[in-house]
């Protein structure tokens, strides 16, 4: 029997899941719950002897779940799917007190957009249709391989969700995983271990290692075995990560984060855009693709900032099991000093904080949703990073001075456009350099389009066929016509 910890009523492992059994380790790391800063479990804590354990046990099983085929693989992955439809509870009461996600958005969203991920590409998968043409005298095909042992390195964030983003497409593309959470949130993706053995998943095919990025991460990273590299987290870390994987000359795909605009023009619902940047502050702001730079048209900014801060003022920082909570406390202590060290130089500088700007009267974890207007566009506030309930704002006169703005920093993730004009929307929507930009809307997500970062917010891209040629060797067969057996 693995070590187990009750976590929410629920049962939860703390040791390593590699080759379809349970692993545990000479050392252990502390996870703490962003709700009361209590620990919740000693993990397992991995270095190079699992990281050698995993990758051998993927490298064993990937030549079985490759000749599966992708429909041999589909029903596997709608197995898990089903299984994680039947254990919404569960995850989402562990990812709340693991992460501090709202339980009502786990619930009614994201642990279901886990199930859709793997139904998603283990379809796409069945679906694939080769390209085949003739060309000089042969018969030509595009044909998939499975790349290989995958290295999935996720965040803390959406901690679930955002592993079977990659998970799913590795897997449907006949691609073993070693999973990496993230040490702040470990939680779900063991729970995740225990429905794959529940989905008759053959051992080796997923296999979720924890510990300290630095350590089994890097692990992972540098091991020869493995043949794709895929990571979620900050630029500073995917440049090691990026050095390492070139040097086994291994793809990697990284998507890192951002400092999205969210630009409000004249023409606009006023309202609709001042609740949506009012949005911004849900989870505590520590959403990558969130709108954090209010770029306001001069002649509505009064009347922005006034319905901006109505709706701002009925967010309810309270414990995420409630329902009426809106914004939650922050992911961990280490977290908090940096969004609040990133305000207090912002203050030193001479910006002008324009509410909020400390941490929250009830204590804890909570930072209360603060508002900057920076006294430049190059103040750090607005060029950094900061991952919290902090957003900047600043105004502009025209579509070019706009879009100027939006793509004044070296992120370039995602982007949010409030207009009435159907023109403005095409012209200002290709102008603004993100990977996805939003238009009279926010997190709407086809999972079949591309997904991922401009400039430092990432390389590669993931999200439907992208992502599933990612986890493959794409490869040419060429045959002479007139070729007969």
């Amino acid at each position: 029997m693995s070590e187990r910890v009750e976590v929410a009523g629920v049962s939860v492992s703390t040791e390593h899941f590699i080759g379809g059994e349970r692993v545990g380790s000479a050392q252990t790391f502390t996870d703490l719950s962003p709700i009361d800063e209590q620990p919740l479990a000693e993990i397992a804590r991995g270095g190079q002897r699992e990281a050698d354990l995993a990758v051998a046990a993927a490298t064993e099983a990937a030549p079985a779940w490759a000749a599966l085929g992708p429909g041999g693989r589909a029903e596997v992955l709608h197995r898990l799917a089903d299984l994680i439809d039947g254990n919404v509870e569960p995850l989402a009461a562990v990812e709340c007190a693991d992460m501090a996600e709202l339980l009502r958005s786990l619930r009614g969203r994201l642990i279901n957009r886990c199930a859709r991920n793997f139904r998603n590409y283990a379809d796409l998968a069945v679906a694939y249709e080769e390209r085949a043409w003739s060309s000089n005298g042969t018969a030509n095909r595009v044909i998939r391989m499975p790349a290989g042992p995958a290295a999935v390195i996720t965040p803390w964030n959406a901690p679930l969700m955002l592993s079977t983003w990659k998970i799913a497409p590795a897997l449907a593309a006949g691609s073993p995983v070693i999973l990496k959470p993230a040490e702040w949130s470990p939680l779900s993706c063991s729970l995740l271990a225990d429905l794959a053995v529940d989905a008759r998943m053959p051992p080796g095919v997923l296999n979720v290692v924890q510990g300290i990025g630095e350590e089994v991460g890097a692990a992972l990273v540098a091991h020869p075995g493995v043949r794709r590299i895929s990571f979620t987290g900050s630029p500073e870390t995917a440049r090691h990560i990026g050095v390492t994987a070139a040097k086994n000359i291994v793809p990697f795909t990284g998507e890192l984060g951002g400092k999205g605009p969210l630009l409000v023009f004249d023409d606009c619902d006023l309202e609709a855009a001042a609740r949506k940047a009012a949005g911004q502050y849900d989870d505590s702001g520590q959403v990558c693709l969130a709108g954090t730079r209010l770029l306001v048209q001069e002649s509505v900014a009064d009347a922005f900032l006034e319905l901006f801060h109505r709706f701002t003022d009925e967010h309810v920082l309270g414990d995420p099991r409630d329902d009426a909570t809106t914004v939650s406390p922050m992911i961990h202590r280490e977290h908090f000093e940096r969004v609040a060290g990133f305000v207090a130089r912002a203050r030193a500088a001479g910006d002008e904080i324009v509410r909020g700007g400390k941490p929250a009267a009830r204590g804890g974890l909570w930072y209360e949703p603060t508002l900057i207007v920076p006294c430049s566009n190059e103040s750090e506030i607005v060029q950094r990073e900061v991952f919290g309930p902090v957003l900047t704002f600043q105004t502009f006169g025209d579509d070019d001075e706009a879009v100027a703005l939006s793509n004044s920093t070296a992120y370039g993730l995602s982007g949010i456009v409030y207009t009435g004009s159907a023109n403005r929307a095409e012209r200002v929507g290709r102008a603004v350099r993100a990977g996805t930009v939003w238009v009279n809307s926010f997190l709407v997500r086809d999972l079949t389009a591309p997904f991922g970062g401009i400039g430092i917010s990432g390389i590669g891209r993931e999200g439907g066929n992208y992502a599933l040629d990612f986890y493959s060797d794409l490869k040419t067969l060429q045959i002479a016509e007139g070729t007969t057996s």
